[in-house]
């Protein structure tokens, strides 16, 4: 345990923003126990050897003295409750390898407030995924829209508005898929300074040139950003990146959109 808890101190040292714990999935620990990972590419299992739940109390109870929230890596229902009841404060992937049948579970998410990150850009080929994420968005769980960017395919952003898309299709509103993506993500990055308008917030904006509760994929459909306040890229005028004010009459600011919005939105 005291090396875990080293780990995550060393990590906390060099200033990171939150800490991850791999609960199952090529978590070898000399000793532990042996342990089935199934996986629809593999129906017979695999072996693999799982981090003892007094270790992953151990890693979760170092992040929170250093003030950083702790999420675990997850796939199954087993996995799920044990890291919940370790103290983590979130579920990447959640459920995805098996259908989510544990209500109780839900319960548990509920009373601890957990954040779950679904992940169907990776986790997509498991027949469950969908159905388990529309069981927990129905249940009223936390959710943030992540899309586990670093795993091989895609590109940042790009797979991002994959993720919102199959999050619709896997039962939630285009609403709740904002939310996910914008409050929801900045809850569990521990960020109020992001996450939606408000006086003192940093006014960084998507201008989107339709409606994205009409139709998610209207997301693809970008008009402006701003990064706290600064116009940093302008599509309706594909030969200037930046445009100054005033802006040109060929340029026409879209109704209700202030050009040069303050950075105290």
């Amino acid at each position: 345990m005291r090396q875990i808890r080293d780990l995550v101190h060393h990590l906390a040292d060099r200033e990171v923003d939150a800490i991850k714990l791999l609960s199952e999935g090529a978590c070898a620990h000399s000793g532990g126990p042996g342990y089935l990972w199934r996986n629809p590419a593999f129906p017979d299992g695999v072996e693999l050897v799982r981090l003892p739940r007094d270790l992953l109390r151990a890693g979760i109870e170092a992040g929170h003295e250093r003030g950083l929230r702790v999420t675990v890596h997850t796939t199954q229902q087993v996995a799920a409750r044990e890291a919940i009841e370790a103290g983590a404060d979130g579920l990447e992937h959640g459920v995805t390898v098996e259908p989510l049948t544990d209500h109780s579970l839900l319960d548990l998410m509920l009373e601890h407030g957990i954040t779950y990150t679904p992940t169907l850009w990776t986790d997509d080929a498991h027949p469950d995924a969908r159905g388990n994420l529309e069981k927990v968005a129905e249940a009223g769980v936390h959710i943030a829209l992540g899309s586990d960017s670093f795993s091989g395919r895609g590109r940042f952003g790009a797979n991002t508005l994959e993720e919102a898309e199959l999050m619709v299709a896997a039962g939630m509103a285009p609403t709740q898929v904002l939310a996910a993506g914008t409050s929801g993500a900045a809850r569990q990055c521990v960020r109020p300074d992001l996450g939606t308008l408000a006086p003192g917030k940093r006014a960084d904006l998507l201008v989107l040139n339709a409606d994205p509760t009409e139709d998610i994929g209207n997301l693809r459909d970008l008009g402006m950003v701003f990064l706290n306040g600064e116009l940093a890229v302008d599509k309706r005028c594909p030969d200037k990146a930046q445009l100054p004010p005033p802006l040109p009459p060929q340029c026409p600011t879209p109704a209700g959109v202030s050009p040069r919005p303050s950075s105290s939105l």
